[in-house]
């Protein structure tokens, strides 16, 4: 009991973090910042979103807004989009489903198999988050990447080149973490469940055996009303 529970929180301590990383990577603005900030007097970050550019002498910053999400953009930044929130609902998902499922929450506290499987779907669940999530900030990264390659190997040079920024290292590490709790809680959920199903399952079987002996006893040592020696007494009784 005690080995589920330090793993019930290891997972859940890693499912917070995890959720919390995803969502701030999807709405910070800094997927993208400017590789040439020796050249210029500001820095600028691309978020998924909007652009923010923050002058390096008084800190002021100023953000502009893409345009609607019905315009046109490029591929790469809607799809990695759809994948963000695609994780982040899903890992939001997974989180809840894990809090209920502790056994320090007081939700089902008589179905400990219940409570088991509530912790196995938020693992699975988890661990599809990962997918898009994962999937949506390397690819992200890895075509900012190619891209300033592919400038630098032409002797391209534009004033301002990009490098992924945090917000891409918190999708990563946010997917990364999603992957180990949702690897945690369906692993070890799983044979946990299987030895709490054998310990239902004896206790059950000694239950009924319990039952069983006491009705036999009670068979034995209740004769019936209508027995031989009942019909004498009666007779003599009468007499």
């Amino acid at each position: 009991a005690g080995m589920r529970f330090f793993l019930q929180y290891v997972g859940c301590f890693f499912a917070f973090f995890s959720t919390g990383f995803l969502i701030a990577s999807t709405w910070t603005d800094c997927w993208m910042v400017n590789a040439d900030d020796s050249l210029e007097v500001s820095t600028k970050c691309r978020g998924l979103w909007w652009e923010c550019v923050t002058n390096v002498f008084d800190g002021i910053q100023t953000c502009d807004e893409y345009d609607s999400i019905f315009a046109e953009h490029p591929v790469k930044l809607v799809l990695t989009r759809a994948m963000m929130i695609t994780a982040d609902i899903l890992a939001g998902f997974g989180f809840l489903f894990l809090v209920l499922g502790l056994d320090c929450v007081k939700f089902l506290p008589d179905e400990p198999l219940i409570k088991l499987r509530i912790c196995l779907v938020s693992g699975v669940t988890l661990l599809i988050a990962g997918l898009p999530g994962i999937t949506g900030s390397v690819w992200y990264a890895v075509d900012v990447y190619v891209e300033r390659s592919s400038l630098v190997f032409h002797n391209v040079f534009l004033g301002i080149q990009y490098k992924f920024g945090w917000s891409c290292w918190l999708g990563m590490a946010g997917s990364l973490g999603c992957f180990l709790s949702g690897a945690l809680l369906t692993c070890c959920t799983y044979l946990f469940r299987e030895t709490s199903s054998g310990r239902l399952q004896s206790a059950y079987s000694l239950r009924k055996g319990y039952s069983s002996a006491g009705t036999i006893v009670t068979n034995v040592h209740l004769p019936s009303s209508q027995t031989a020696t009942a019909k004498m007494y009666a007779v003599d009784t009468r007499v």
